[in-house]
């Protein structure tokens, strides 16, 4: 792909493209202009902001996340300028910065007690053979995400959060809508996506009004009691931030566990011989299978920083204040610079650097440990109850910009 032919900004071009074409204009960025501008595109509910350098190469997505104090993310996550009320609420702490995130963050953290985090590594293995059980009442032709990659996140994170079974769908659909940046199959062509956007936050966060006051000075086993009750030096969670953390979970749990076990689905599938080695010995293989499918899949496609002063230097670039930079991690995460051979999967190779948790600093996913142990018990449980499942279809992705999504993909055995 030629250099003036690359839009990042074209949601309905450039990002429906087939991932081997998005693939070769990412490395056409990374060797060509690897810091590059982009102008941002108006639609009918947003006017087109000044536009955003895109940050294509491992080494410079590395050093932007390791200086929160020179590229900020308090002025938003995502591309547009939202309100700061939105970014907060829709963001939380990866859309805040010190000294507002690491008090949040230290108070967040207070809640993951040793007693539940250890229930919650448990209850992990016990839905995974529930979720696998279904799948096979479900038999062959089924839609693997919907029948199995969802619920295995949704069921641990409101099982964390106290959130009854009955409520399970429900946080489901409000999470597709968040996160679908305007995808027809969840917001309809005649709604205003923010609002579609607002009305989904906001019911979740009255749902979990409706747990915090129960859980309000009580002792119960669940992430709400231990965030509503958590305390540091006198300090504690509003209601507010409680309801914004919330979302975030849903959203950011929901999604990077979901989508990376979806595309694990196809990379197994397409890779016979990677997914035999595996099934040879899963206790020697799968954390490794899990960091490459992780790898790959780079579930959050991209997070934007904004300048905090001028001079500020990467690469060969120097940026003035209040300009925009977007982070590109599944551009990172293939570039031949720190990765032998980008493309193939392979569940044998050394992904210390990977990044599709983010870079280095405060903002590291907070997440991170339990997605793995997620998508590891999860396939430990695939491949030894349904050892021949593979995909028989191709992913129905996502339009999007930010979340590499799996909307739906048959599977069978």
């Amino acid at each position: 792909m030629q250099l003036h032919d690359i839009d990042l900004s074209d949601l309905e071009g450039f990002w429906t493209l087939p991932m081997a074409e998005r693939d070769a204009a990412f490395e056409t960025l990374r060797r060509e202009d690897p810091i590059r501008h982009f102008a941002e595109h108006e639609n009918e509910f947003l006017p087109a902001g000044p536009g955003y350098y895109a940050i294509t190469r491992h080494a410079d997505i590395i050093e932007a996340s390791r200086h929160p104090e020179l590229f900020q993310s308090g002025k938003g996550v995502n591309v547009p300028d939202l309100p700061q009320e939105f970014n907060e609420f829709f963001g939380s702490m990866i859309a805040m910065d010190d000294p507002r995130h690491a008090r949040l963050r230290k108070l967040v953290s207070a809640g993951f007690t040793p007693r539940m985090l250890q229930r919650n590594m448990e209850d992990v293995e016990a839905a995974a053979k529930q979720i696998v059980e279904r799948l096979r009442d479900a038999g062959p032709g089924c839609d693997f995400v919907t029948t199995c990659a969802a619920w295995l996140p949704v069921k641990i994170i409101c099982d964390m959060m106290g959130i009854p079974e009955s409520q399970y769908e429900f946080v489901f659909d409000m999470t597709n809508i968040i996160l679908s940046q305007g995808d027809p199959e969840f917001v309809t062509e005649d709604e205003n996506p923010l609002e579609a956007f607002l009305g989904a936050g906001a019911a979740l966060a009255g749902l979990m009004d409706e747990i915090a006051d129960h859980a309000k000075g009580k002792d119960a086993d669940d992430l709400t009691h231990a965030l509503v009750n958590a305390e540091i030096d006198g300090d504690k969670l509003t209601r507010q931030e409680l309801q914004s953390f919330f979302v975030l979970l849903c959203a950011a749990g929901n999604e990077t566990s979901r989508n990376s076990i979806s595309w694990g689905l196809t990379y197994l599938t397409d890779n016979p011989e990677q997914k035999a080695l595996l099934q040879s010995d899963l206790d020697r293989y799968a954390a490794g299978a899990v960091e490459e499918i992780v790898r790959l899949a780079s579930p959050v496609i991209a997070f934007r920083r904004t300048v905090t002063r001028d001079g500020v230097q990467l690469g060969d670039k120097a940026f003035e204040e209040g300009e925009k930079v977007v982070l590109f991690y599944g551009s990172g995460n293939r570039d031949h610079d720190v990765f032998d051979d980008p493309y193939a999967f392979d569940i044998t190779r050394d992904n210390t650097n990977q990044i599709a948790f983010g870079g280095p600093g405060p903002h590291f996913c907070l997440g991170a440990h339990l997605a793995r142990r997620q998508i590891n018990v999860l396939y430990r449980e695939l491949l030894t109850q349904l050892p021949g499942l593979h995909a028989s279809g191709e992913p129905d992705r996502l339009r999007s910009n930010f979340i590499n999504g799996v909307k739906h993909l048959e599977c069978a055995w």
